[in-house]
């Protein structure tokens, strides 16, 4: 299934990218997508890891990264979840970095790559945004908090997320630990700039210099 060494990243505010030793995408069948500004920088795919662990999978960043597999596609109405383990918060970074769901991945490896993904910071905010193929955001750029997201005690203690997209009629949202947190319109996701469609591939979606496994991922019917 579908994200050390320091190197320096000019971008002050996001502090310094990180290459993960033995990284690469390690599990048959998933590649992935750095960011540009992390190929600007120097860093490959092979700078982040992707690896099985137990039952589940483990990433390790490295710049951020978008993993996917081509057999993981989605259309019509549908969930796409997973549940996201920081086994110890900050563990490789000194401020919280995201992780969490893409869906509707279109021409994936490409200049024109589209999708959109929310994703969970452990200190109780999140992030609903996308690629199409430039950035946007939905709810605005600043990380949202919401109760729902979980927050980690501290630096180097256990925090964890459950986190879903759903598209379902015409709507999309997404759920961190079973509470919807965003609901937009497809009109507003589906537009020029934005997605190519809601149907495509699904997969995880990681920021930089992170740590944490992903277990009990899986596409469901919308309810």
């Amino acid at each position: 299934m579908l994200l050390l060494v320091f190197i320096a990243n000019v971008s002050a505010q996001e502090g310094p990218s990180t290459s993960v030793a033995g990284g690469g995408v390690l599990i048959k069948g998933w590649t992935g997508e750095i960011d540009a500004k992390e190929k600007a920088d120097g860093l490959t795919l092979n700078s982040a890891k992707l690896v099985e662990e137990g039952k589940g999978m483990r990433v390790t960043t490295g710049p951020a990264v978008t993993y996917w597999s081509a057999r993981n596609t989605a259309k019509g109405d549908y969930t796409v979840s997973a549940t996201f383990t920081e086994s110890k918060y900050m563990s490789i970074n000194d401020h919280p970095h995201p992780y969490g769901i893409m869906v509707g991945g279109n021409d994936l490896g490409t200049a024109n790559a589209s999708y959109l993904y929310c994703a969970a910071y452990g200190n109780g905010s999140f992030i609903f945004r996308g690629f199409g193929p430039a950035p946007f955001q939905l709810g605005g750029r600043a990380p949202i908090k919401d109760d729902a997201v979980n927050k980690a005690a501290g630096v180097g203690q256990p925090v964890t997320q459950i986190i879903a997209v759903t598209v379902k009629g015409d709507s999309i949202s997404c759920s961190i630990n079973n509470k919807v947190v965003a609901t937009h319109p497809r009109s507003e996701v589906v537009a020029a700039g934005k997605l190519k469609s809601t149907d495509g591939h699904y997969g995880l979606r990681f920021g930089h210099n992170t740590d944490a496994t992903v277990t009990d991922f899986k596409k469901s019917k919308a309810q």
